[in-house]
């Protein structure tokens, strides 16, 4: 089926369809085009062939599997290093206004190309199912567009924003696991750290200073992974701490300032608040078996 899906080379570089155009190019001793620019956004999926892709001033390896993003009026062109080799590759050409009008239906269409345009990047990777599901995807939309059946125009719009969707849905997934499983990390390495320096300085330009993050970053961590602040949860493991020295013992008028808090009258107050008592009245219903720690 894919071979006769796909297209004599263009060396067009203009769209003539309103919304997209969208090839699937195999070729043998390819003589690229020289470095251009378009005013459309521009796909290459590559299937096959050992290429490089010069975009801006900058020369990115390509291998299969990678999805490249090039933005309107952004240079590229394609370097061969084995033009003998087959080279090839799915290009998908998307307007300006398309993709307007798909921002306007939903963000989630768009995140590829807020990508590149926020952080400069171009160059995507899919592997396995990601691969095979956006190939797949797009030999279903050449299909519908060469096929006469009932409802094609309706199923073609359907099969772009569907494609479109998954190339963002993949990319925003891929990235957000490795990131969520970095700030994972980055978070318990704080809990961490906050419980083995609990009598030390625990602000929140210590804490960042320690995690070269800034502050306001840190102070997100904690609310959105506990729901309280930095400062609460630093407190709350002081208390802790106190509570559990005062049950082994240790004088009740010394041991906040063991555990960081500076004035007892602080401590006194987020005792009291945490549990309901004071922390002499604490020691003493402990001390004499009023209740059962257990």
């Amino acid at each position: 089926m894919q071979n006769r899906l796909r297209s004599a080379f263009n060396t067009r570089q203009h769209m003539v369809s309103k919304d997209f155009e969208i090839f699937y190019y195999s070729d043998v001793n390819f003589t690229p085009v020289p470095a251009h620019a378009h005013n459309y956004y521009e796909f290459y999926l590559i299937v096959e062939g050992d290429i490089a892709m010069e975009i801006g001033a900058r020369t990115y390896p390509v291998q299969v599997g990678d999805l490249i993003l090039i933005p309107p009026g952004m240079k590229h062109h394609a370097i061969l290093f084995s033009p003998e080799k087959p080279y090839r590759r799915f290009v998908f050409w998307i307007s300006q206004q398309y993709v307007q009008e798909l921002l306007e239906q939903s963000p989630d269409y768009v995140y590829l190309m807020q990508l590149a345009a926020t952080a400069g990047q171009y160059v995507f990777h899919f592997s396995g199912d990601g691969f095979y599901s956006v190939q797949s995807r797009i030999l279903r939309l050449i299909e519908e567009i060469r096929s006469d059946r009932y409802g094609k125009t309706a199923a073609i719009t359907l099969a772009v924003n569907d494609l479109i969707l998954q190339m963002n849905r993949l990319v925003y997934e891929d990235e957000h696991e490795n990131r969520s499983a970095e700030t994972h990390e980055l978070f318990q390495n704080l809990l961490a750290y906050i419980e083995s320096h609990i009598e030390g300085d625990l602000t929140l330009e210590e804490l960042a200073s320690q995690f070269y993050i800034s502050k306001y970053y840190l102070a997100h961590l904690f609310r959105e992974n506990l729901g309280i602040s930095a400062h609460q949860f630093i407190t709350k493991k002081r208390l802790s701490a106190c509570r559990d020295a005062i049950l082994s013992g240790a004088p009740v008028s010394r041991v906040c300032f063991d555990y960081g808090f500076r004035e007892y009258s602080s401590f006194y107050r987020a005792f009291r608040k945490e549990y309901g008592m004071s922390p002499k009245e604490y020691a003493f219903i402990y001390r004499s078996g009023m209740i059962d720690m257990s």
